[in-house]
């Protein structure tokens, strides 16, 4: 039984990074007041640009990963200058940056599609990774899933205990009060736009240099809206965040391994799995609206323009 456990619960935490990265930085900008529906779009810019700047330095992660962020926040920009700036519904201008990443990223994806990268091999950290289940699971994993907890904690602790995650949370509360005591809402916002899109952008870089690394097009495969809906999932609390991307990643899992196992089911229908479980855990968390409403930031959404 243990020699299935332990490879579904390593594979979990591979699988559910990119989404921890994506829904982290979502759940940033939404804490703001900002909504970008435009994850999936900014997951795919950054994933190709993260893999051709990988192809083209023989391999190197680091400067693929960083390459991909880079490009998540540059194409969180013309979503930030239209939303913020202009007054544009952001509803409609993330969905137009979605369409806008698939499209840019398969063009350009083209001339990728027959190259592979050596990938990232798993880091053990001594005496800790010989823990029997626990030491393969938490502690023999990519660099990368281990920056991803460090970003959580980093981040549940800012949002939580820091004067910079009060600010964060006064904004996307009452953006008119904050403006009045002298804060800058929209500059405020543009920071929270671009670290999301730099965080998407990431999540979209491991897929394609770490996770897979290969370029496949739309090998983000709806992710980015798991992203999304995990925030609503999570209340717009980082540790349910994780617990919700870890339910996706375990499912996303799982039903490869039941594939291997025989499962007398339709491969369609298996790999459809974890979308489902993920739509039925959000119908039943949207049940409670009070929780919902307590939780949701009150402006988001809503434009705000300085003095208007």
């Amino acid at each position: 039984m243990i020699e299935h456990i332990v490879p579904i619960l390593v594979g979990t935490l591979g699988a559910a990074t990119p989404l921890v990265f994506a829904g982290l930085g979502e759940l940033v900008a939404e804490k703001t007041g900002v909504m970008n529906l435009g994850v999936e779009g900014m997951m795919l810019i950054g994933a190709i640009a993260a893999f051709a700047a990988a192809v083209h330095t023989d391999g190197n992660f680091v400067v693929g990963l960083s390459a991909g962020a880079l490009a998540g926040a540059l194409a969180a920009l013309p979503f930030a200058i239209l939303t913020l700036t202009l007054g544009a519904n952001q509803a409609a201008t993330g969905l137009a940056l979605t369409i806008f990443g698939v499209g840019l990223s398969a063009f350009i994806g083209q001339s990728f599609v027959s190259y592979s990268l050596p990938g990232v091999q798993p880091l053990a950290i001594p005496l800790l990774s010989d823990i029997p289940v626990i030491g393969p699971v938490l502690f023999k994993q990519d660099v990368v899933v281990y920056f991803s907890f460090i970003c959580f904690a980093v981040l549940a602790w800012v949002l939580a205990k820091t004067k910079l995650g009060l600010v964060l949370r006064a904004v996307g509360e009452y953006p008119e009060g904050a403006h009045a005591i002298g804060y800058p809402v929209t500059a405020i916002r543009y920071g929270a736009v671009l670290f999301g899109g730099a965080m998407a952008g990431l999540a979209g870089g491991y897929l394609s240099t770490v996770y897979t690394p290969l370029w496949v097009q739309n090998m983000t495969a709806g992710r980015g809206w798991i992203a999304v809906a995990l925030v609503v999932f999570a209340t717009w609390k980082p540790g349910r965040l994780m617990l919700g991307a870890y339910l996706f990643g375990g499912m996303t899992i799982l039903q490869l391994h039941a594939q291997g196992f025989g499962v007398a089911l339709p491969s369609q229908l298996l790999s459809a799995v974890p979308y489902i479980a993920t739509i039925v855990v959000l119908v039943l968390i949207s049940r409670d609206r009070k929780l919902l409403q307590l939780n949701l930031p009150a402006s988001l959404g809503k434009p705000f323009i300085a003095g208007g």
